[in-house]
């Protein structure tokens, strides 16, 4: 019999590290290879396992994200799926927003009475991997866990970012700890696959991926009243609940940096790309009414387009450009992730914004373009030089910032013609 299981999925991260781009939005709803939010990743997960009860929990700049699940993810009448929005709420009973991802559960749980469920699936709404959870969850089940957590291994110099455990060899985790120092690392290492070892892998850290048994989880709420689960309740928890460690050896990414998260789109256009954007497992999204991209004498190499873009570039290379993009000709794009743009602008609107040395959306001509991050909306003018790289300190300014030698164009920013960043 098919487990019955509820997700959630936790959208309501204030992302600070990925400023700018969480300037105007939460990390979930930061656009990711073209056409996608981030949050599409974890519900796509969900639907292409069969788990089509899904609750998405906001809280910070909630209004795109909240805006995006509401016209992308439709059920019919006859079916007993949804993707619904869970805000954070103050009420009688408490006046506190969201203090950690735990506390985000608990407010939550008496929304969930109405459900029938078995098994609590929590997701994180910021991370890039592709997963069959029915895999997790009849581990769980096939196991008896009260609490399984999904586990992936790192290496030395990874570990102190995530919360590492250790487990025996029947998979029961017997000790965690959240982001250790790497004096720490020593006792830590745990049973991994002989691929994972070869590679320096020898640490377990968590996914923030868990599935709870639901009498568990209400028992955990009732008796511990930490705010987080990877640094409260999950440690308290062991040697209480059995507490399993679901290996997976896939690709996954938590996309917590600016860095992070521009690698992990540009990988997107290597020939063999660590993320399969082209598999039977699809990435489900807004549906847009969009013509088809047009490219008009443009060299391209390693490229990604979304739809709608209107391009005649003098070459693109090993770059992603967005929905509804413009790039006027003689411009040149390498390794930049362009995000497009939300609307078209008319063409009486371009006509006099060219006689009035106004630039128009997307990029305008001569340009050229390296190691950048151009978030939606953009208007840069013509024969502007943008040239992010390693040299470049860290650094944020009106109409940009500069993060790990990427240089972040702010949504809506108007750049002059002629203008050199850095």
């Amino acid at each position: 019999m098919k487990p019955n299981v509820i997700s959630i999925v936790l959208g309501g991260g204030r992302g600070s590290r990925l400023f700018p781009l969480t300037y105007s939005r939460s990390k979930p709803a930061v656009p990711i290879a073209g056409k996608y939010r981030l949050v599409d990743i974890p519900i796509s997960n969900c639907l292409n396992s069969g788990y089509n009860k899904i609750l998405v929990l906001t809280q910070f700049n909630s209004a795109s994200l909240n805006s995006h699940i509401k016209n992308s993810y439709h059920f019919d009448i006859f079916s007993k799926g949804f993707v619904d929005i869970l805000a954070a709420e103050q009420n009688v009973e408490n006046d506190q927003w969201y203090q950690g991802t735990a506390d985000a559960v608990r407010q939550s749980m008496k929304h969930l009475d109405k459900y029938d469920y078995e098994y609590i699936l929590i997701l994180s709404g910021d991370q890039l991997y592709q997963m069959d959870f029915r895999e997790l969850i009849d581990y769980h089940c096939k196991n008896e866990g009260d609490i399984t957590i999904a586990t992936i291994p790192v290496n030395a110099k990874d570990a102190p970012g995530f919360g590492i455990l250790k487990s025996d060899d029947e998979g029961n985790i017997t000790s965690f700890i959240e982001k250790p120092s790497s004096d720490l690392l020593v006792d830590w290492k745990s049973e991994v696959s002989e691929k994972s070892r070869n590679e320096g892998k020898e640490y377990l850290a968590s996914m923030g991926i868990y599935v709870f048994s639901k009498a568990v989880l209400k028992k955990m709420f009732a008796e511990d009243p930490g705010d987080d689960f990877g640094g409260e309740l999950i440690p308290n928890g062991i040697g209480v609940y059995k507490t399993l460690s679901f290996q997976y050896d896939g690709y996954w990414t938590d996309i917590g940096t600016i860095e992070s998260f521009f690698d992990a789109n540009i990988d997107l256009t290597r020939d063999f790309p660590k993320f399969n954007l082209f598999s039977n497992a699809p990435i489900y999204t807004r549906a847009r009414m969009l013509p088809p991209s047009k490219i008009l004498g443009s060299y391209v190499s390693k490229a990604i387009f979304g739809d709608g873009c209107i391009v005649m570039a003098d070459k693109i290379e090993n770059s992603l450009v967005g929905n509804r993009s413009r790039i006027d000709k003689g411009s040149t794009l390498i390794c930049t992730y362009m995000m497009g743009a939300d609307y078209y602008q008319s063409t009486e609107n371009i006509i006099s914004n060219d006689q009035n040395g106004i630039p128009n959306l997307g990029v305008g001509k001569y340009c050229f373009i390296e190691n950048a991050i151009l978030d939606k909306n953009c208007s840069i003018g013509d024969n502007v030089r943008i040239i992010g790289g390693k040299h470049l300190s860290d650094g944020d300014y009106e109409n940009h910032s500069i993060k790990d030698g990427i240089v972040v164009v702010k949504k809506n920013a108007v750049i002059s013609a002629g203008t050199i960043i850095p």
